[in-house]
């Protein structure tokens, strides 16, 4: 057998390294839930989606309880193009009528959610597909979207969005269930009303409420931006709830991240020891911000 070259002996050094530092992390959070939000350029770019995968499939060896709640917009589009039917958005919502919410279950239900599902498990993890319909999981309602000046009903209008819903209630028994016999729910965000009718539920509020009810240990983001960002572009981490309600304040977080950092913010005031929003253009980004010291993203705790 050869001797091991220089740059062998530095690779195993670094490998001995990374598990040193992962040890702690490993500890800290062994039997603890963990609720993830997948989606953005981590869904669609193919070694991003195997890197995701191999993450889940590692953090369930090493004994944590992973819970994936998935999006899948761009794919829902691409369908919608594809039956000739044309997707329409009020203040970034897609108006759903019954027609489109079919589709946006084929596709999150069964598409996207099989996906994901189905590549967790090549990896040798044992992963479970639900929608909010399985068991009973989510509770929906139909969201009414106030458009125009919210402290002026007189200048607004109610727009109605067809079968697009909030979060009434979750039972999380079946999740409890899966997770006690060591597999991994996959969620695809699809509720149902008390008349039976599905709705389609933006999945970070799907994921945050999970997160509150599950009494989760984190509360992990997946985006298309490295997190909060100062005036300058800075990467700002280890933020309170306070601070995070300056920020909004100030304009300094606004626009499209105000939405995500709302959902982290009331994760946090819920329960929820931490909430985490990374950049899942990053490879192996969930690994990174949680088994590492510097992390890949913005921490949010209470």
């Amino acid at each position: 057998m050869s001797e091991p070259t220089a740059m062998e002996h530095t690779s195993a050094h670094t490998i001995a390294r990374v598990l040193t530092e992962a040890l702690p992390y490993i500890q800290r959070f062994s039997r603890k839930t963990l609720v993830i939000k997948y989606g953005g350029n981590a869904m669609v770019d193919e070694e991003l989606k195997r890197g995701f995968a191999r993450d889940i499939v590692l953090l369930k060896q090493v004994g944590m309880n992973p819970v994936v709640v998935h999006g899948g917009g761009p794919q829902i589009g691409r369908m919608l193009d594809q039956l000739g039917k044309e997707s329409r958005f009020v203040d970034g919502l897609r108006v759903t009528d019954r027609e489109t919410m079919d589709v946006v279950q084929m596709v999150l239900g069964g598409l996207v959610n099989k996906e994901i599902v189905n590549l967790i498990n090549q990896f040798g993890g044992r992963a479970v597909g639900l929608t909010g319909k399985d068991g009973g999981l989510i509770r929906a309602r139909r969201l009414s979207h106030r458009r125009g000046a919210a402290d002026d009903p007189e200048a607004s209008e109610i727009i109605d969005l067809g079968h697009v819903g909030e979060v009434a209630s979750i039972d999380p028994a079946v999740v409890h269930m899966l997770d006690s016999g060591d597999f991994i729910p996959v969620i695809a965000p699809v509720g149902v009303g008390e008349d039976g009718a599905a709705y389609n539920i933006n999945a970070d509020l799907v994921a945050g409420k999970m997160a509150a009810v599950l009494n989760a240990e984190k509360l992990i983001l997946l985006t298309n931006t490295a997190g909060v960002l100062d005036d300058e572009g800075h990467l700002l981490t280890g933020l309170s709830a306070r601070q995070v309600d300056e920020l909004i304040a100030s304009g300094v977080i606004h626009g499209g991240m105000i939405p995500k950092i709302q959902c982290a913010l009331d994760a946090v005031k819920s329960g929820v020891r931490s909430a985490h929003i990374i950049d899942g253009r990053v490879s192996h980004a969930v690994m990174l911000e949680l088994l590492t010291d510097k992390g890949v993203g913005t921490l949010i705790t209470g």
